[in-house]
């Protein structure tokens, strides 16, 4: 998936050294869902760099940029996404390059299906996930963790 975006460079930039995870959870019957991209991707606005591999790094906390610019993108609602604090990760490319990932949650009732369809993303439940790149599912369940209280790093 491109990431080139329909916004001035510093988005572009800004979307080169980030990505970030859109999920939904439903506290009531505690199904926890994530947007699957065309590609195969777990990530917006698209797949880590090749050779990514979770690394420690002291990067921009850019998440309510990327916040932003999802919405920008997406057409999303100020109201219905929100960004998880509690959630930092970030991966070391082949090139060196580092990259921060960010959890972007959704708060409305039910998952926003229809509009991450017309984005063409779908909303997938993470056994469902099987077969995406490991390290993007690592992140996954490194949320999953968060969510639905396991024993994860982000405790």
């Amino acid at each position: 998936m491109s990431l080139t975006t329909t916004t001035t460079a510093p988005a572009t930039d800004l979307l080169l050294r980030n990505r970030a995870i859109l999920c939904h959870f439903d506290s009531y019957s505690t199904a926890l869902v994530f947007a699957h991209w065309p590609g195969g991707s777990l990530l917006w606005p698209g797949p880590l760099p090749e050779g990514a591999a979770p690394a420690e790094g002291d990067l921009p906390n850019d998440a309510e940029a990327v916040r932003q610019a999802a919405m920008a993108q997406l057409g999303l609602l100020d109201d219905d996404v929100v960004v998880s604090p509690k959630f930092i990760e970030s991966v070391r490319a082949a090139d060196g390059s580092m990259v921060r990932v960010h959890l972007l949650r959704f708060t409305t009732q039910d998952a926003p299906k229809p509009l991450l369809e017309a984005a063409g993303a779908i909303f997938k439940p993470l056994p469902q996930l099987r077969g995406a790149a490991p390290v993007e599912l690592g992140l996954l369940r490194e949320v999953f963790n968060l969510i639905i209280g396991g024993n994860g790093r982000h405790g």
